[in-house]
């Protein structure tokens, strides 16, 4: 049988004291109340790239240029009814402030204490690489 393969584009926005922010999942969404990498499903006919960019203006209202998206590593991870894989890309750069759009709680959270939010399966790999990226630039307190 065949395994449906998900494309999920996520970023680690990355603020200028070297913060990563998380977005909590709403109610009523599958894993709700987990936090995760802003992004969203590729969709047909879209790069990753372009994903990105929507998402984080619909989401975040947010305007993000391509060429200040850096890809970082990739996540793939089997769920029980589809495999996820997921690019995960750092970006330091963007336009407009960071307002919730979908009623989404964010935070603004040092890499290291990443793995103290519960996330999706997929994202918890994810934090290594990160905490790898901003660990010489977080401060010891």
């Amino acid at each position: 049988m065949a395994v449906k393969i998900v494309l999920v584009a996520a970023v680690a926005l990355v603020d200028v004291d070297g913060r990563v922010l998380i977005a909590q999942r709403p109610a009523g969404k599958s894993m709700a109340g987990l936090w995760e990498f802003p992004g969203g499903k590729v969709e047909p006919g879209e790069t990753p790239e372009d994903c990105l960019i929507r998402e984080l203006k619909e989401e975040l209202d947010i305007t993000v240029k391509v060429e200040c998206l850096a890809p970082l590593t990739f996540a793939s991870h089997r769920y029980p009814d589809f495999h996820l894989l997921m690019p995960l890309w750092v970006c330091r750069r963007w336009s407009g402030t960071i307002s919730a759009q979908e009623g989404q709680s964010f935070k603004w959270v040092r890499a290291k204490a990443l793995r103290d939010y519960p996330m999706p399966p997929a994202d918890e790999p994810l934090i290594p690489h990160l905490q790898d990226l901003l660990s010489p630039f977080q401060p010891s307190s």
